[in-house]
C-alpha cells in the first residue's frame, strides 16, 4: 500500500493512481505563476490532483477544476479534494480532454498540465500506468488544441515536457497563437543534461525569460534554488 504523500498544508493519497507524485509535478506547481491573479484554473489530466491542490494553496482562485479520464485516479482526485482545506474551491470531472472542450463554454485564467509523455514503443503489463505514461492517452496536438480553446485572452498556460520535445511543442503552440513567455530548464545535477522543460505560454508574444534549475549537487544535497522553489510545499524543506 502506497502511503499518502504529506505536504505542508495538505495530504495526497495516491494508492489508486497509476502515476505517483513526482518531482516534475511539484516543480511545475511551485514554478507556475499566479501573477495574473487567476479567478479560474484548469488542471488537465489531474491524476492525484496534486497540481490543483498546490494552486489552491498558493492562489486565491475561486474556481479550480480538474479533469481526469482514468476512473480510479478520478475517484482518488475527488477524495483528495474533499479532504483538503480548500474543498469548496476544487472540483474534479471524469472526462476526456476532448469531451471537456466540447462541453465547456467557459475560459480559464490559468491552465496547468503535467502530460503523459513517454512516446517510446514499449508498454508494460500495467495498463493504467501505461495509459498515464504514454502520450497516446493525450497527444500534444490535443492538449494544445484544448488550451487554445479554453484559455482566456489574458490567461497563462503552464506545462512540463521532456526537453527533447520542446521545439516541437512550441512549434505546435505557435500555430494556435500561443507563445512561450518563460522557460525553466531542469537538470538533475550540475553535470547532467537538461531533462525537462517547464514552459509558460500566453496569447501575447514577449521576450522569453529563460532560466535553469539544478535539483541537487549530489544525492540528497539539494540546491538552494530547488529548496527555495519547493519549500512552501515539501514538509522537509
Amino acid at each position: 500500500m502506497k502511503k499518502p504523500f504529506k505536504f505542508k498544508q495538505f495530504t495526497v493519497s495516491q494508492d489508486r493512481c497509476a502515476m505517483k507524485i513526482g518531482t516534475d509535478a511539484v516543480l511545475l506547481g511551485a514554478w507556475t505563476s499566479i501573477r495574473n491573479h487567476p479567478f479560474s484554473i484548469l488542471d488537465i489530466g489531474a491524476g492525484t490532483g496534486v497540481l490543483s491542490l498546490m494552486l489552491a494553496q498558493k492562489s486565491d482562485a475561486q474556481q479550480i477544476e480538474a479533469i481526469e479520464i482514468d476512473a480510479d485516479a478520478y475517484e482518488q482526485c475527488a477524495e483528495n479534494f474533499e479532504n483538503s482545506p480548500w474543498n469548496d474551491r476544487l472540483f474534479c470531472y471524469h472526462a476526456s480532454l476532448l469531451e471537456f472542450v466540447e462541453e465547456i463554454d467557459d475560459t480559464f485564467d490559468l491552465i496547468i498540465c503535467n502530460p503523459p509523455f513517454y512516446s517510446e514503443d514499449y508498454k508494460t503489463a500495467d495498463t493504467a500506468r501505461d495509459l498515464a505514461r504514454f502520450n497516446d492517452a493525450m497527444p500534444f496536438e490535443h492538449l494544445i488544441f484544448a488550451v487554445a480553446n479554453l484559455l482566456s485572452e489574458s490567461g497563462l498556460f503552464s506545462v512540463v515536457i521532456p526537453k527533447k520535445e520542446e521545439a516541437h511543442f512550441m512549434d505546435l503552440a505557435s500555430k494556435t497563437g500561443l507563445f512561450p513567455n518563460r522557460i525553466l530548464h531542469i537538470k538533475g545535477h550540475p553535470h547532467s543534461e537538461i531533462k525537462r522543460s517547464l514552459i509558460e505560454f500566453s496569447f501575447h508574444k514577449t521576450e522569453i525569460q529563460k532560466d535553469e534549475l539544478i535539483i541537487e549537487t549530489k544525492r540528497h544535497q539539494y540546491t538552494e534554488a530547488y529548496i527555495n522553489l519547493t519549500k512552501d510545499f515539501y514538509l522537509k524543506m
